[in-house]
């Protein structure tokens, strides 16, 4: 039976937030606040978790969830290649609604789906969910809704849809949403062969994007 927490309680933060790590711990799913929309979180290195995350959303294997991490130096550990404008495009914009595709790191033990060697990361700037990267490392992390289904803005429509597949719910209160991170795509640009590309219009206009990075950033259409 799944469990809600209410974070705004003091009496119901930390045992929430505890039996959240221990979840993540034994490979179950978590229902975490973020600065756009409720996400469902994982182990990112737990295949069997990230499958379930999968399941629970029934969505299939060619649409890798991406990874949230706690901090910019994650970075380096989980991208093979970070070019200068990605750093210079999170240091702006991270804790925040920017996702970017870099290449993953061969060694990485992991198995998020039929991601082509890539990883889409992203720093979230909520403390709920800051707090539970802190302690739990990065986790796979896709909104907390049935695939098809409009993405979760408030606690109860994340239980609606996803029920007992959560082991815990933490709820934060109402978020931001609905409308998504930005998402880049800057595996061309690590590669050296082509500029960033945005692949999902979300909260982060082209202009604010243009403002960092500049003639990197391929113009829309």
């Amino acid at each position: 039976m799944a469990r809600i927490f209410d974070c705004s309680a003091e009496s119901d933060l930390l045992p929430g937030m505890r039996l959240a790590r221990g979840a993540i711990g034994r490979g179950e799913l978590v229902v975490l606040p973020t600065d756009t929309v409720y996400g469902v979180a994982a182990d990112a290195f737990s295949p069997d978790a990230v499958q379930r995350l999968l399941d629970a959303k029934g969505r299939g294997r060619q649409s890798p969830p991406p990874v949230l991490v706690p901090g910019i130096p994650t970075l380096d550990a989980l991208a093979e290649t970070v070019p200068d404008v990605v750093r210079e495009l999170v240091t702006r914009f991270w804790p925040g609604p920017l996702t970017v595709i870099l290449p993953a790191r061969p060694s990485l033990a992991w198995d998020l789906g039929e991601t082509g060697g890539t990883v889409a990361l992203r720093m979230p700037d909520n403390r709920i969910a800051l707090e539970l990267l802190s302690e739990t490392g990065p986790l796979a992390v896709s909104s907390a809704n049935l695939t098809g289904q409009p993405p979760a803005t408030r606690i109860q429509e994340a239980v609606d849809q996803l029920g007992d597949s959560i082991a815990v719910y933490l709820d934060g209160g109402p978020t931001p949403g609905p409308v998504p991170s930005t998402i880049l795509d800057a595996t061309a640009h690590a590669a050296g062969t082509g500029p960033l590309r945005t692949v999902r219009a979300g909260v982060l206009t082209e202009d604010e994007l243009r403002g960092v990075a500049g003639d990197a950033l391929e113009r829309s259409p």
